[in-house]
């Protein structure tokens, strides 16, 4: 199989020296690594840069899951993936097969969980993150075409402006070569069926692939046995994607691509009112033109039109029976281009490549609820419409200055602008009298700097340390969309400003070839100010609601991170991980009794542990440990949940010709646990495990 040197938006530039792509895997290649801090002298990443390059040049601390791990991986989503690097987390402990996408928010290095991302998620740099809420559909983004996974996980807003605030995770597609055939087949306990397949061919100039994923599962009974009721059932859920790519040659210097995909989702909460249904469709196109002294231009262009509809439901104290209380359907879509410039390298003092680029984006959409009062008089509320538009955009610079060979410097800066417009709220009551209330357009604007430094004062020793101001703008949903976890409902608050962070990083990583061991230890220490949060209210709205978003003083996030490679010998390769944070609410204006509270949803110790035995002759199978602290459910951490431990486990055996038969099993000892305590306890997966066929092309 291939391997890939770069994503589309950062394709390998021609006037920059090459630098070959992971190793590739077969009989002879040695035995597979697993996740690691990129630091390989032959991978290359993009993410960092904003442009392909060595790992180990790169001065921010990266991340990256190869294809064959994401291959072997015993995880059946993409979240529960990259949640098994300990400094990646969502908002609840729950995954994308049983949550749906409003409790999916990515968030890196304890970077104030909530449902929405404070982390920006790219394919082939296209942003991911849903144009309302920020959320990530992670079900939409199947793994078979996909070439690895780069997570860079601090403040990067100087070169990707909001959204990035707590960092970066890219998912690179694989390259297409020539003709492919990829497929997968499984079926499992809680009747879970996967069915996947990828094609892809080149003809000359032109290349395309096309892709394609159904999933289908029951779930299972989420709420714990001690409050579960006559309505609780399991969660089942479906989902379907096909995704489609075309790339063309038009000339030597200019390459042509485009990309279109659809995508469905059902959940189920466990009940027959508590259910989310997602309907996207996505497309871009681009062009990247390479001069012999210009440097390379790249210009993507993208857009998305989607529907997400959720009913919520009111529930007795006994459980025994359920009301629909809520029925809201969020339209939404975005449209956004980018232009980037890598350029050749200068000599001046030492060498300078710089990298200049501006970007825009229109996000739209509006949140319709219908309301069903449990007791309704003629002032009640029946109906609420809330939403508006976004625009954003902003330009970078900036410069990776050698000026010799064992020190890098980085600097990069950019400035952002957005505006809140045609901001409106409609409450319709049941006498058939309606208010509206139009929001004022609001424009801020954010300075994002970014320094960073690379030194490597002995081949095998490696420093790295930087500096930078990072942002985020609230979405649409924080502005406008009030919504409702158990029995618990959050108001939204239009006066909402962005959160802002302030943060630095500096880490060692040692290498050593002869031991095939890799050590990485990295401190890292985040000021955010005005971080949005749903804070409880000392007295509930008109409306019911007990918490409200706001913007919560200040909270500081410090922690470190460390981990071990060790190729242990030619068929072994272990890795372990851990990751401290410190999440602590260091001002809070107007609710003093929060200072010193730790973030709520924010544990303070993860950990990985993976083993990996490969022998193509034999049987390749990973075992892998994920530990995960104490943590709170609220603001006033007075709903506790315990840390856990879950052992995944999977196995593969190549049969003759591309077939090969494999099986996997998450929390193979069934351990129970809780994954959130809002108004009820629900629970985390238990065993779920599946056997299948897979066809590789490798």
């Amino acid at each position: 199989m291939a391997a890939s040197e770069a994503s589309s938006t950062g394709a390998h530039d021609t006037n920059e020296p090459s630098a070959p792509g992971p190793t590739t895997r077969g009989n002879t290649s040695d035995a597979p690594v697993a996740q690691k801090t990129a630091s390989d002298a032959g991978q290359t990443v993009v993410t960092g840069s904003r442009r392909p390059r060595p790992a180990r040049d790169v001065p921010a601390t990266t991340t990256v899951i190869p294809r064959t791990e994401i291959d072997r991986s015993p995880t059946l989503t993409q979240d529960t993936l990259v949640r098994t690097l300990p400094s990646a987390a969502t908002f609840r402990r729950t995954p994308s097969l049983v949550s749906d996408p409003t409790a999916q928010g990515l968030n890196l290095r304890g970077l104030a969980p909530s449902g929405v991302a404070r982390s920006l998620v790219l394919l082939d740099g296209i942003p991911v993150n849903d144009p309302f809420g920020g959320w990530i559909f992670w079900r939409s983004l199947p793994r078979l075409g996909l070439e690895r996974i780069e997570v860079v996980p601090s403040g990067g807003s100087a070169l990707y402006g909001s959204g990035a605030l707590g960092g970066v995770v890219q998912l690179v597609s694989r390259p297409i070569t020539g003709l492919q055939v990829d497929a997968d087949a499984s079926y499992g306990n809680a009747n879970t069926g996967l069915v996947a397949a990828r094609a892809a061919n080149s003809w000359g100039p032109v290349r395309a692939s096309l892709e394609a994923e159904l999933l289908n599962s029951d779930g299972y009974e989420i709420v714990s046995p001690a409050q579960r009721g006559a309505i609780d059932s399991n969660t089942p859920s479906d989902h379907a994607v096909i995704n489609g790519r075309i790339e063309a040659d038009a000339t030597d210097a200019l390459t042509l691509s485009a990309r279109a995909g659809l995508f469905r989702e059902n959940q189920n909460g466990g009940t027959r009112f508590t259910t989310a249904r997602v309907e996207l469709a996505h497309f871009g196109a681009g062009a990247k033109l390479r001069t012999e002294r210009g440097g390379t231009f790249t210009l993507d262009l993208y857009g998305r039109a989607q529907r997400f509809e959720q009913d919520r439901a009111r529930v007795a104290a006994d459980r025994s029976t359920e009301a629909l209380t809520a029925s809201q359907t969020v339209p939404a879509n975005d449209q956004g281009a980018s232009l980037v410039w890598s350029g050749p390298t200068w000599t001046g003092l030492g060498t300078h490549v710089f990298t200049a680029g501006l970007d825009a984006r229109r996000m739209a959409g509006t949140s319709e609820e219908q309301l069903f009062p449990p007791s309704p008089s003629d002032t009640a509320t029946v109906g609420r419409s809330a939403g508006g538009t976004q625009l954003s955009g902003g330009v970078f610079l900036e410069d990776l200055y050698t000026p010799i060979p064992a020190l890098e410097l980085s600097a990069a800066l950019r400035m952002d602008v957005w505006r809140n417009t045609d901001g409106e709220q409609r409450v319709a009551r049941a006498n058939g009298s309606e208010d509206t209330t139009a929001f004022e357009d609001r424009t801020e604007q954010q300075l994002s700097p970014r320094l960073g430094l690379r030194l490597r004062p002995i081949e095998w020793l490696t420093l790295r340390a930087s500096a930078y101001r990072a942002f985020r703008a609230p979405t649409l949903n924080e502005l406008y969309r009030p919504f409702q976890v158990g029995t618990i409902l959050t108001a939204a608050n239009a006066n909402l400003g962005a959160e802002r962070l302030w943060g630095g990083e500096a880490g060692v990583e040692a290498e050593s070839t002869s031991l095939g061991l890799t050590t990485r230890v990295t401190g890292f220490w985040n000021v955010l100010d005005d971080p949005i949060t749903n804070v409880t209210l000392a007295t509930p709205l008109p409306d019911g609601s007990a918490r409200q978003r706001e913007n919560l003083g200040q909270a500081r996030v410090r922690g470190v991170e460390a981990s071990v490679d060790w190729k242990l010998s030619r068929q072994w390769t272990a890795l372990l991980a851990y990751t401290f944070v410190d999440p602590v609410v260091t001002r809070s204006p107007g609710q003093p009794e929060l200072v010193g509270k730790q973030l709520a949803q924010d544990p303070r110790h993860r950990g990985t542990a993976i083993v990996t035995f490969h022998d193509p002759d034999i049987v390749t199978a990973t075992v892998q440990v994920r530990m995960t602290g104490s943590q709170f459910e609220d603001d006033l951490n007075e709903r506790p949940m315990g840390g856990f431990a879950v052992v995944d486990v999977s196995a593969s055996r190549h049969l003759f010709w591309k077939l090969h038969v494999f099986g996997a099993v998450e929390n193979l000892f069934d351990r129970e646990y809780l994954a959130g305590r809002a108004g009820v306890d629900t629970l985390g997966p238990p065993l779920l495990a599946r056997v299948g066929l897979r066809l590789r092309d490798l």
